[in-house]
């Protein structure tokens, strides 16, 4: 039996060249990402609450535009939906260095929150797609891992070129991103689209059949809550962490960096680990995870300072990056499986939009939150957490019994391609 981390050799080939693209374009997000509200705020001179609305109005776009990409990747695939999403993404982070007033901001992140609405259901349409049933929770596990190898890698990079004494270090990174969205679309070019039978085709194919699947509405609303509390307040995060503990652009690019690595080193074996496991018990883990991160983000930025202060800032990143490796295997595959096959760009899409919404509402609420009260941020933050954590729990009797056990690993599976190198 293969030894724990390792790569995944059962997942088809096409797979992994999607998720080699999916490196590269990862890279540049890592570059962007933890210095876009210190770009906003002190260079552009923006307030915190504006910087907030202003990447919620990314979402925002993102949840006004997800509805109409369902129909679109089911119709015409997700290979041609991806590459329009990730155009209108490097255009709207590369025109970022133009940014001189607030609404410049607005419409850019506008822009990029319209592409990501047809980037991450088309995406997961095609992994979904490439990969068998038996092996999606690991095909997602790895396209986890891969991406935040790619953000921890550019995280670093990032940290090293911005410097908010010399506006000009943003423009090469917002530059640098819009690069690797668009050498992103030049992979998808290598990549075959399996489609799916003739007979699911045939099959009625609306967005009623999805809103009464009352298993997909419970897990549309745990991911609103793991979004609104988690992964929507990463962003916020690097600004706390300079003004109340004088950590450096240099020292929280190595906190996103060590986020990221505990990812890349963790996703595979903690993978494996839930095979068979309960799938709704292993979710539950991650917001448990997310509240201990929180509330430590909390008590740093309230009394320690400089380097205690990155070491405790670093320790609270690898807690949420443990929690993170949750996610894929045990929440985005099952959306995969519990989805019909002419269906699957719809329930993405809708999906997404619990993204898109989470990422609107938590944003703009906890940018003025960290405004007028910083240290209330967290400990609500931390609250939500744990109620996502009872809600996981209380999901798992809505779950299709042949569903709520993460599949285990098989030897072989028949009708693989052969196995990519390792």
């Amino acid at each position: 039996m293969r030894a724990l981390g390792r790569f995944d050799p059962q997942l088809p080939r096409q797979v992994w060249l999607l998720q080699a693209g999916g490196v590269v374009n990862s890279f540049g997000n890592g570059v962007v990402l933890p210095f876009l509200v210190i770009y906003l705020h002190d260079v552009r001179g923006f307030g915190l609450g504006t910087a907030g609305l202003a990447i919620a109005v990314a979402s925002a776009a993102q949840l006004a535009a997800g509805i109409g990409a369902g129909p679109i990747i089911d119709r015409f695939g997700p290979r041609p939906t991806l590459a329009v999403g990730l155009i209108l993404q490097a255009v709207g982070f590369g025109l970022l260095p133009l940014v001189r007033h607030p609404w410049h901001a607005f419409v850019l992140l506008a822009i990029e929150g319209a592409g990501s609405s047809g980037f991450w259901p088309s995406q997961s349409t095609l992994v979904a797609r490439l990969t068998p049933g038996a092996r999606r929770h690991a095909a997602f596990a790895q396209q986890r891992l891969t991406m935040n190898l790619g953000i921890g890698l550019g995280g670093l990079a990032g940290g090293l070129i911005a410097h908010v004494s010399n506006p000009r270090t943003f423009t090469v990174l917002f530059l640098l991103d819009a690069v690797t969205f668009l050498g992103y679309v030049g992979m998808i070019a290598l990549i075959d689209d399996p489609g799916v039978d003739v007979d699911e085709t045939m099959a009625p194919a609306s967005y009623g059949a999805v809103f009464r699947d009352r298993t997909f509405l419970g897990l549309w609303g745990l991911n609103f809550l793991f979004v609104s509390a988690g992964y929507s307040l990463i962003n916020l995060f690097p600004q706390f962490a300079r003004d109340h503990s004088h950590v450096s652009e240099r020292e929280i690019g190595l906190i996103f960096a060590v986020n990221t690595g505990v990812i890349v080193l963790a996703q595979l074996p903690l993978s494996r680990w839930i095979e068979g496991k309960r799938r709704m018990r292993a979710l539950a883990l991650m917001p448990a995870l997310w509240a201990v991160a929180w509330l430590l983000v909390d008590g740093t930025g309230a009394w320690l300072d400089a380097t205690p202060a990155f070491i405790a800032f670093a320790v609270a990143a690898g807690l949420l990056g443990v929690g993170e490796c949750f996610h894929g295997p045990a929440h985005q595959a099952l959306v995969a499986d519990i989805a019909p096959a002419q269906l699957r760009g719809r329930y993405f899409a809708v999906h997404s939009l619990s993204w898109g919404l989470a990422g609107t509402v938590g944003p703009a609420a906890g940018g003025f939150i960290l405004a007028a009260a910083p240290f209330a941020l967290w400990p609500l933050a931390s609250a939500v957490c744990v109620f996502a954590v009872g809600g996981a729990l209380a999901m798992e009797r809505f779950i299709p019994p042949r569903l709520r056990r993460i599949p285990r690993d098989e030897a072989s599976i028949p009708g693989l391609a052969e196995p990519a190198p390792v």
